[in-house]
C-alpha cells in the first residue's frame, strides 16, 4: 500500500466519522430549538471543547504556526490576548448569558436575546444583528473554505478548487442535517484531534532533528534577528508597542462572537459554566503553546531537511507528512481539517439562525410550523455555504487576514452590547443599536485608514461609548426589564433542581 493511500484511508475514516455523528445528531433533532441550540442540554465538557474548536479554526493549526515561523514570537501576543479574552468570556459572560437568555423569554439566538432583553418593539435591533451576522460570517466561512483549499494544495499537491469544494461539501452535509448538536459533537472530536496533533508533530520534529539542544541551535542559527524576542526585530519601539497592543486587542473580540457565546446559552445550567471554563481554558493553553512551538521548531526542521517552505501557513502540514507514518500523518492532516471544519459548521448554524430566527420570523408575523422552521434552517445553511464557496474560489487574502477582519467585526458590533446588556440595567434598545452600528462601521473605516492599530480596539471603544451615551439619553424605567435583571442574578446563585452535575 502506497503512502498516499494510507493518508487517503485516514482522511476517509475521518470524513465518515463526521457524517456518522451528523446523522446521530439528526436523529436526536426534533424541533427548531433542538436544531439551533441543542435543547439547552450540552454537558460542560462538550460546551467547552465545542467552543474552543469552533473558535480556533484553521488559524490555530495553520495561521498561528505560520505567523510564528515567518515573523517570530512577536506574533505570540495574539495567543496571549486570546487566552485572556477567552478566560474572561467564560468567567463573566458564560453564566450570566446562560441565565439571562432563559429568563428573557427563552431566547435562543443572540439577536433575539437583545430584542427580548431590551423590549425592542421596532425589531430594528434584531434585523441589524442578523445583517451583521450574515455579512461577517460569510467572510469568516469563506476564510475556512480558503484554508480547506490550501490544505489540499500543500498536502497532496492537489487542486485548490477541488479541495475547497470537498471540505465545504462534507461540512455542509453534517451541519445541514445534524444542526447545532451535530456541530457541537463533531467539534468535540475535532478539538481533541487538534490538540493531539499540536503535541505530536513538534515532538516528532525534535526527535528527528536530534534532540532539544540541536533543535534550539538550528532555530537560533536560522531565525532572523529578533525572531526569538517577544518585541520583534526592532526592540521595544513605538511601532512594536502598537503591534503588541493590536495583538492583545484580539482578546476583546471574544465577548461578541455569536458562534462561541451560543455555546454558553446551550449549557444545562449557569452553574456548569465554572467546570466548562476550566476544561476550555486548559485545552486552549495547551493548543496555543503547541501551535507556537510548532512554528519555532518548523524553522529548525526546514533548515535541517533543506526544505524551502513557500507558504509558512503550511509548516505543520509539511512536518506531519515528512515525519510520521502515512496513516498517522493522515490523522494529523485530518486534525487540520478538523480545525477548519469545526469553525465552518458552527458559523453556518449561527448564520442559519440569523436568517430564520432573526430575519424571516420578524417579517412573517404568523410563525410557521416547527418542522417548517427546521427545513428553513437547513435551506439557510445551504444558501450561506454556497455564497461563501463562491467567495473562496479566488481568495485575495491570507487566512489570518480574513479571520482578523471578521473577528473585529463581531467583537466590535456585539461585544460592548452583550456586556452592557448583561451587567448594566440602563442599556436601551436605541443605545444598543447605536453601539452596534458604530462598532461595525468603525471596523470598515479603520481598516481602510491603515493606521497599524488593529481595528477591533478603536471600534470596541467607540461602540461602548456610543451605546452608553445614547442609552443615558433615551432611558425610560421599565419594571419588567428590571425584574428580569434581578431574576437573572438570583438564578446564578441557586442551582436548578433538574440540572445534573452542576458545579456550585
Amino acid at each position: 500500500m502506497s503512502d498516499q493511500i494510507f493518508i487517503y484511508v485516514a482522511l476517509g475514516l475521518y470524513f465518515a466519522a463526521m457524517l456518522a455523528i451528523g446523522y446521530l445528531a439528526y436523529k436526536r433533532t426534533t424541533d427548531h430549538e433542538d436544531y439551533m441550540l441543542g435543547g439547552r442540554n450540552l454537558p460542560p465538557w462538550v460546551a467547552a471543547l465545542s467552543a474552543g474548536a469552533s473558535d480556533m479554526s484553521g488559524w490555530l493549526v495553520m495561521g498561528l504556526p505560520g505567523a510564528i515561523y515567518l515573523s517570530g514570537l512577536i506574533e505570540a501576543w495574539i495567543a496571549i490576548g486570546l487566552t485572556i479574552g477567552a478566560y474572561l468570556n467564560w468567567l463573566l459572560v458564560a453564566p450570566r448569558l446562560r441565565a439571562y437568555t432563559e429568563v428573557s423569554r427563552n431566547s435562543i439566538t443572540v439577536p433575539s436575546f437583545l430584542e427580548n432583553r431590551l423590549r425592542d418593539s421596532t425589531h430594528l435591533l434584531r434585523i441589524l444583528s442578523g445583517i451583521v451576522i450574515l455579512v461577517f460570517f460569510t467572510l469568516y466561512i469563506s476564510a475556512g473554505m480558503v484554508a480547506g483549499g490550501k490544505f489540499f494544495v500543500s498536502s497532496f499537491d492537489g487542486d485548490y478548487l477541488t479541495g475547497m469544494l470537498l471540505v465545504g461539501g462534507i461540512t455542509l452535509l453534517y451541519t445541514l442535517f445534524g444542526g447545532f448538536l451535530g456541530a457541537s459533537l463533531t467539534d468535540v472530536v475535532q478539538g481533541i484531534m487538534m490538540v493531539v496533533a499540536l503535541i505530536v508533530v513538534p515532538i516528532a520534529a525534535v526527535i528527528a532533528i536530534g534532540g532539544v539542544d540541536e533543535t534550539g541551535g538550528l532555530i537560533a542559527e536560522n531565525a532572523s534577528q529578533g525572531h526569538l524576542s517577544f518585541f520583534g526585530n526592532d526592540g521595544l519601539t513605538g511601532a512594536t508597542v502598537l503591534a503588541i497592543v493590536s495583538s492583545l486587542a484580539w482578546g476583546l473580540g471574544y465577548f461578541g462572537q455569536p458562534h462561541i457565546v451560543v455555546r454558553f446559552m446551550a449549557l444545562r445550567s449557569p452553574q456548569q459554566a465554572k467546570s466548562a471554563r476550566r476544561i476550555g481554558i486548559s485545552w486552549m493553553v495547551v493548543s496555543m503553546f503547541g501551535a507556537i512551538i510548532s512554528g519555532l521548531i518548523g524553522i529548525a526542521y526546514m533548515a535541517a531537511k533543506g526544505i524551502d517552505l513557500a507558504d509558512p501557513e503550511t509548516v505543520v502540514l509539511i512536518m506531519s507528512k515528512t515525519l510520521l507514518h502515512p496513516f498517522v500523518a493522515g490523522i494529523v492532516l485530518a486534525a487540520v481539517l478538523a480545525a477548519i471544519m469545526s469553525t465552518i459548521s458552527s458559523q453556518l448554524i449561527v448564520s442559519s439562525s440569523a436568517l430564520v430566527e432573526d430575519l424571516f420570523k420578524v417579517f412573517r408575523r404568523t410563525p410557521p410550523p416547527t418542522k417548517s422552521l427546521v427545513m428553513l434552517g437547513r435551506i439557510a445553511v445551504l444558501a450561506v455555504a454556497v455564497i461563501a464557496i463562491l467567495l473562496a474560489i479566488t481568495p485575495n487574502d491570507t487566512i489570518l487576514g480574513l479571520v482578523s477582519f471578521a473577528w473585529a467585526g463581531f467583537g466590535a458590533a456585539f461585544g460592548p452590547v452583550i456586556l452592557l446588556s448583561l451587567f448594566w440595567r440602563k442599556l436601551t434598545n436605541w443605545g444598543a443599536l447605536a453601539g452596534m452600528f458604530v462598532g461595525a462601521a468603525t471596523v470598515f473605516i479603520w481598516k481602510a485608514l491603515e493606521t497599524g492599530l488593529y481595528e477591533l480596539l478603536p471600534a470596541f471603544v467607540f461602540a461602548m461609548v456610543a451605546a452608553v451615551v445614547v442609552s443615558l439619553v433615551t432611558y425610560r424605567h421599565d419594571e419588567e426589564i428590571q425584574q428580569e435583571f434581578t431574576e437573572t442574578g438570583a438564578m446564578l446563585t441557586v442551582p436548578r433542581p433538574h440540572a445534573v452535575g452542576d458545579t456550585p
